[in-house]
């Protein structure tokens, strides 16, 4: 599970629940009030392990010692690995596999695909459908996370799609439910 918060407190349960991944993405607060969250969730790192990634700010991802950095589109991915070195995760969203195959081209350590269905969190963009999950789990090299909409009700498909790891926004409170979901599907394949 791979889990995306603006809430310290909601990211924090998160990692309690079992979540290997968390991602700060505050999109409202400046960059002083994210600065205090990250090192509040850095902080947190003593006590459960789990990878964190900061949402759109390379340079504030290394000051804090993060694990990585998410970017979107418009940020290149040279850029990003100008900043933050050769060792540091960075992970890119995409939206169709041509962005993918680039993204993974360009060196990036993972990458989003979505939303696989329509969501509030990102109004503006069309769903990318399971289609996607499926050409990425055949053609794309690197690990993906899969993400948009997805919740208790639909996170089956997007499994049997191809999907190893899930990204949720608003069901971040269902994350334990999803993480069993998950490690079902994950054993059911293994035997």
């Amino acid at each position: 599970m791979y889990i995306i918060s603006d809430s310290v407190a909601v990211l924090k349960k998160a990692a309690d629940d079992g979540a290997a991944v968390i991602q700060l993405r505050d999109k409202s607060g400046d960059l002083e009030l994210i600065r205090a969250k990250a090192r509040e969730i850095i902080q947190y790192k003593k006590h459960r392990d789990f990878l964190f990634i900061l949402n759109d700010y390379p340079e504030l991802a290394i000051e804090i010692r993060a694990d990585g950095v998410h970017i979107g589109q418009d940020f290149p991915s040279f850029k990003a690995r100008s900043i933050v070195g050769p060792d540091f995760i960075i992970g890119k969203s995409t939206h169709s596999l041509h962005q993918g195959l680039q993204a993974q081209k360009e060196g990036v350590n993972y990458i989003s695909i979505g939303p696989v269905f329509k969501t509030p969190t990102k109004p503006e963009r069309i769903a990318v459908g399971l289609d996607y999950v499926r050409e990425a789990a055949q053609k794309i090299g690197i690990p993906f996370v899969a993400i948009g909409g997805i919740d208790l009700n639909n996170i089956d498909s997007v499994l049997s799609a191809g999907a190893k790891t899930i990204g949720v926004v608003r069901a971040a409170g269902d994350a334990a439910q999803l993480l069993a979901k998950t490690r079902r599907k994950s054993l059911c394949e293994s035997q």
